[in-house]
């Protein structure tokens, strides 16, 4: 499995803008790592972006999207100033219900909203809205269950998983067969490196991304969290990469 990512570095507009180029049965994903929670990844000519927000720089180099996924209505997941600077004229959105109530200015015949726990397609790939949220469930949850989706992509032979803020929750930990995950883990928004090094370990994916792991005090510890990881489980390939690049 170690072999099966390649990084690449592309110069792009005086700025080097990185490619993790994952190998599957019907061609490659490519992952860009972009800033916070953000991300894009291309497949078979398409594009998706996750997330987009930091503005439109962050996508230089890049393909308009055919796919946008968002999580959640706070700024860091649904950025209209982003969306705005951003060609999504051809784009199809997926978004949790909460989003689309929020997405004035977007065509609503490109919008799909999909429930927890529910499944679509888009041109072959499916994609299955998981839970997100804080625990314990309550009235002062910043993110109460329901509202954001996390997200299952299945490409090819590969399960992408991008956990959306969420602490480490059943549904998280219950996860099987996960090829590459995008964990989150910043508090007081989401989880510690011990919550997340404990849900991780629980369901073994492949490969792991901590990412979205700015809070209140900083950057969370990542490389603690790795330690932890691989301390219990050196078959758990934790992928440190960098998501703040103006830090």
């Amino acid at each position: 499995m170690k072999n099966l990512l390649i990084i690449v570095f592309t110069l792009l507009s005086s700025s080097l803008l990185a490619q993790e180029v994952i190998s599957t049965t019907k061609g490659n994903i490519t992952i860009h790592p972009i800033v916070h929670g953000t991300l894009a990844i291309e497949y078979d000519g398409m594009t998706i972006y996750v997330d987009p927000y930091g503005g439109a720089e962050g996508f230089e180099g890049l393909n308009d999207a055919d796919l946008i996924l968002i999580t959640d209505i706070h700024g860091d997941h649904l950025n209209k100033e982003t969306l705005e600077a951003l060609n999504t004229s051809k784009s199809h959105f997926i978004v949790p219900q909460a989003v689309a109530d929020q997405l004035g200015g977007i065509d609503n015949a490109k919008i799909e909203t999909l429930d927890n726990d529910k499944s679509t397609t888009f041109k072959g790939i499916e994609i299955t809205a998981l839970p997100m949220y804080n625990l314990p469930e309550n009235e002062e949850s910043r993110h109460p269950k329901g509202r954001g989706n996390g997200y299952l992509l299945n490409i090819a032979d590969k399960v992408i998983y991008i956990s959306g803020d969420t602490e480490d929750i059943p549904e998280m930990r219950a996860l099987q067969n996960i090829d590459i995950a995008f964990v989150c883990m910043n508090i007081p928004y989401t989880m510690t490196i011990n919550q997340a090094s404990d849900a991780v370990l629980a369901f073994k994916p492949t490969i792991v991304y901590p990412f979205h792991f700015r809070g209140q005090g900083g950057l969370a510890d990542v490389e603690k969290f790795k330690s932890i990881v691989n301390a219990k489980n050196e078959n758990i390939e934790v992928r440190i990469r960098n998501w703040y690049p103006k830090n």
